[in-house]
């Protein structure tokens, strides 16, 4: 298996063991001291420590699924549907790859948005996506 396989397998990994609640399996893809930073927050979470400890006392029921996972080499891509309490959000990941672990994660959410009617001729719907009007 070449490094790219192996990195995909890594991720895929950490999102199943994410839908699972499997803590520690989620967080073995990440550097002892990988940091995580949520920009639209305008938080960074310094150690795989202090990123496990803070998504391990998220009060909501979440659910994982990765929509997409797109990378090479040390940068990899993964679109995501998180659902948190039964509401889905879009995420983004941005994760930089040293030494075959995660050392920096971005993370953008978004909420999701009904397409305004003037755009319905042009458009068609994506499959297996989530939207509210």
């Amino acid at each position: 298996m070449d490094a790219d396989s192996r990195t995909r397998a890594a991720i895929e990994q950490h999102w199943r063991a994410s839908e699972r609640g499997n803590t520690e399996a989620e967080h073995a893809i990440y550097a002892t001291d990988a940091i995580l930073d949520y920009p639209q927050s305008g938080e960074r979470f310094r150690g795989r420590a202090a990123i496990s400890a803070q998504r391990g006392r998220h009060p909501a029921d979440r659910h994982f699924i990765a929509q997409r996972i797109n990378g090479r080499a040390d940068l990899w891509v993964s679109e995501c549907i998180i659902t948190y309490d039964g509401v889905p959000s879009y995420s983004v990941s941005i994760m930089e790859f040293a030494d075959q672990h995660v050392v920096h994660e971005t993370q953008y959410f978004a909420n999701p948005f009904g397409a305004p009617t003037w755009r319905a001729a042009l458009a068609e719907p994506m499959p297996d996506r989530i939207a509210e009007a």
